[in-house]
């Protein structure tokens, strides 16, 4: 793992540590979820940030300033993932909305990952086991946006609580929370765009005719985004 995707996860495990400890509760942050364990957590937490150093489109510690700047001359859907300046949250999603740049904060709890929601009391919310998942799962729906009904097999979407621009707060009911791609921190590799272009084919790398090397290559990053 790189150093600095190392000393990211290890900082996380730190402050939700001290969270848990000024709390006297469960190693979660929400405080109504199951106790987890602290092994289970630390590998879904690194498996996250593993994921998201491999995505190219995690810009790290950039501010919520930085990251409106580089998506203010974007098209609508743009967004970038970054780390959350809150104490209480790990990541924040950044995307160009039709009212401008804006943010929402991922919440994590359980092992879980999901957007902030503006619901009062417990929120039934897609969950997911990491944030590339969470982040493809909205891309592949087409728009997330507040009262929006899931499909059949899913509880409701998300209602994201966006932070905006003053201009648009006064309408932020009606902003259009909407991913289409993600915008890089550099233009990838030419073995990502090819194992991108690979994982939009199948979900099962381990099928093709490929040597043991390149299968793991694949593996490593099982996302089409």
């Amino acid at each position: 793992m790189p150093g600095p995707l190392l000393d990211m996860v290890a900082r996380t495990m730190s402050s939700i540590q001290q969270e848990v400890s000024e709390r006297g509760g469960s190693f979660c942050q929400n405080t109504t979820a199951p106790v987890c364990n602290s092994t289970e957590e630390l590998c879904c937490i690194t498996t996250t940030f593993q994921n998201l150093h491999n995505s190219g489109w995690y810009w790290g510690s950039i501010s919520a300033s930085e990251a409106r700047d580089a998506l203010q001359n974007m098209s609508v859907g743009t967004f970038l993932v970054r780390d959350s300046s809150h104490p209480l949250y790990m990541l924040t999603l950044s995307v160009k909305t039709a009212c401008g740049p804006t943010n929402v904060r991922i919440e994590y709890s359980g092992g879980r990952f999901r957007l902030d929601s503006i619901s009062p009391g417990p929120p039934r919310l897609l969950s997911f086991p990491d944030v590339c998942s969470l982040v493809q799962h909205y891309v592949g729906s087409g728009q997330t946006q507040q009262g929006q009904q899931a499909d059949s097999e899913g509880p409701s979407q998300p209602k994201a609580k966006p932070s905006l621009p003053q201009s648009a707060k006064k309408d932020s009911a009606a902003v259009l929370l909407k991913l289409t791609h993600p915008m890089p921190q550099a233009c990838p590799s030419l073995q990502h765009l090819t194992r991108l272009t690979i994982n939009c084919q199948t979900d099962s790398p381990d099928q093709l005719p490929l040597p043991r090397p390149l299968v793991r290559f694949l593996q490593d990053y099982p996302f089409q985004l």
